[in-house]
């Protein structure tokens, strides 16, 4: 069954199991590309559907999809400490085993490069994850009060159709720039585009501000690292 599910008798797979969850996918380009091609639908509709001769049935499919991926063969690209032995050509082809259509449903993708001895041995106290969370549950109440007297049932800004997102996230002057901008010189996909607001529609409620300003559309862009490096 897999990923999507199926069998003679269709039964969920794992996207459906993780319905109103989380689904991790690590080493990405590993996964057949057909396979990963399938998960566009649910990715988009929050449902999939297996179709047999005898039956064809829905099942629910919304899921929060994480994923990891080297960024290149031997996992040494652009590292500061390590040689990368892979050509332009074969780092190419390993990242183009995820389509660009699929890349745009995914909302952040960013570099995580690798922690050196310093930031380890940091006496440094980071923020802690409660604190965090008090951010995250804060942004996700004003979420909830922006969509209670809707008519659609949403509960937070992923979830945003186009015409919602044209209503909550309304773009200054500067924000127009600044996304056009970016549209132009990186090739951004419409997709893209409305992803870019809606995450920026978040960073806004996290830093608990009701009106977008240009920082959030820039740090919107910057998790669209893939885009950046290899779809423009």
């Amino acid at each position: 069954m897999g990923l999507i599910g199926g069998g003679a008798i269709p039964r969920p797979g794992e996207v459906s199991l993780a319905h109103n969850g989380v689904l991790f996918l690590d080493e990405l380009p590993e996964f057949p590309r057909n396979v990963l091609e399938v998960m566009r639908q649910p990715l988009e509709d929050g449902t999939v559907c297996i179709a047999r001769a005898a039956m064809s049935l829905t099942f629910p499919a919304r899921f929060m999809l994480a994923a990891a991926m080297n960024p290149c063969p031997c996992g040494f690209h652009n590292d500061r400490t390590r040689e990368c032995h892979c050509t332009p050509p074969m780092i190419q082809r390993y990242i183009s085993k995820i389509s660009g259509p699929l890349l745009d449903r995914i909302d952040i993708h960013i570099d995580v490069p690798a922690v050196n001895y310093k930031e380890m041995r940091s006496t440094t106290e980071p923020e802690s994850s409660a604190r965090i969370l008090e951010r995250v549950i804060r942004a996700r109440e004003i979420q909830l009060t922006r969509f209670a007297s809707g008519r659609e049932k949403l509960y937070c800004n992923a979830q945003m159709p186009p015409q919602s997102i044209r209503k909550f996230c309304e773009l200054s002057a500067d924000c127009e720039r600044l996304i056009e901008r970016a549209m132009a010189q990186q090739g951004l996909s419409a997709r893209a585009h409305d992803r870019i607001l809606k995450v920026a529609r978040t960073i806004a409620d996290l830093d608990g501000i009701p009106q977008l300003e240009p920082k959030h559309i820039a740090e919107a862009i910057q998790y669209r690292t893939l885009d950046r490096t290899f779809w423009a």
